[in-house]
């Protein structure tokens, strides 16, 4: 396919493969399998100039998985982008030193390369999605110290119980956590660290809603805690009042992630399809806006 104008890479594959679903195109770049002058293109607002040629490979094999549970969605030098399945830790605490985390499989996988991975933020065991890790410390710190910054979007798929009055909300509070390691919320700012969370209503199905939770803040459990503050904790969520476990995991899904790299100022975007459990509530269409 040859471009005949600018336009973002993405963007040009929904208007020219009218048979393929979001979904699928967004599989075929994390897969490896979109070429753009004869080179593997990844990244969703590539910019395509016109006179471009643009292919798909659609013979390639798509399982990239370099464990099961984790997936490859970019790589170079200085970061890794993967997005992990429910059910796996994100990296080792004390009580839980010998069981496989992202951050070791990771690091078994770069090994051979003389290379590390290095954690720039974590999801929860029962969450799913897009994940960023630095391949030197010097990275890893300048996301960490200037992560507001340089984090421009960072949206989850939610659902959770009961039905919404106000279809777009905000929620704030500062979060601490007990000695439990429970996370709550309080209004004493000297005495927690402020979270802000955005949401929007996108589909209701019986006594569940699907939603997305953007973060403006990034604390352990926030999401979790947030939903339960206002009365609809996550599906399957029984540490923060859920009931009801219909997905038989957390439904709690890392739907997107853009960033601006800290060094060469490049912006990077990455999105993760839903799980197909969550189609018992989401359905078949695309509603993740």
């Amino acid at each position: 396919m040859k471009v005949e104008k600018r336009n973002e890479l993405m963007k040009y594959l929904i208007e020219n493969l009218k048979k393929q679903s979001r979904n699928n195109i967004k599989t075929l770049l994390s897969k490896e399998q979109v070429l753009v002058n004869g080179k593997i293109v990844k990244q969703f607002n590539y910019l395509l100039e016109p006179n471009d040629i643009v292919e798909i490979d659609w013979k390639k094999k798509r399982d990239l998985k370099i464990s099961k549970g984790v997936n490859i969605l970019y790589e170079d030098k200085e970061i890794i982008v993967i997005e992990k399945e429910s059910g796996i830790l994100s990296i080792s605490t004390d009580s839980n030193k010998k069981e496989r985390t992202v951050y070791k499989i990771l690091n078994d996988y770069l090994k051979e390369k003389k290379e590390r991975a290095f954690i720039v933020h974590r999801l929860d065991k029962e969450t799913s999605g897009v994940m960023l890790f630095a391949k030197n410390e010097e990275i890893k710190r300048k996301f960490q110290d200037n992560w507001n910054f340089l984090i421009k979007k960072r949206d989850y798929a939610v659902i959770v119980e009961g039905k919404f009055k106000e279809k777009i909300g905000e929620i704030k509070s500062y979060l601490k956590e007990n000695k439990a390691f429970v996370t709550y919320s309080t209004n004493d700012s000297k005495n927690g660290k402020l979270a802000i969370t955005k949401y929007k209503v996108i589909k209701e199905k019986g006594d569940y809603t699907y939603l997305i939770a953007s973060l403006e803040t990034g604390r352990k459990n926030q999401i979790r805690v947030h939903m339960s503050d206002i009365g609809h904790p996550v599906v399957g969520d029984k540490k923060y009042g859920s009931a009801t476990n219909i997905l038989k995991r957390l439904g709690l899904h890392a739907l997107n992630l853009k960033f601006v790299h800290p060094d060469t100022k490049k912006t990077f975007s990455f999105e993760s399809p839903l799980p197909e459990i969550f189609k018992k509530i989401v359905g078949d269409r695309n509603v993740n806006r």
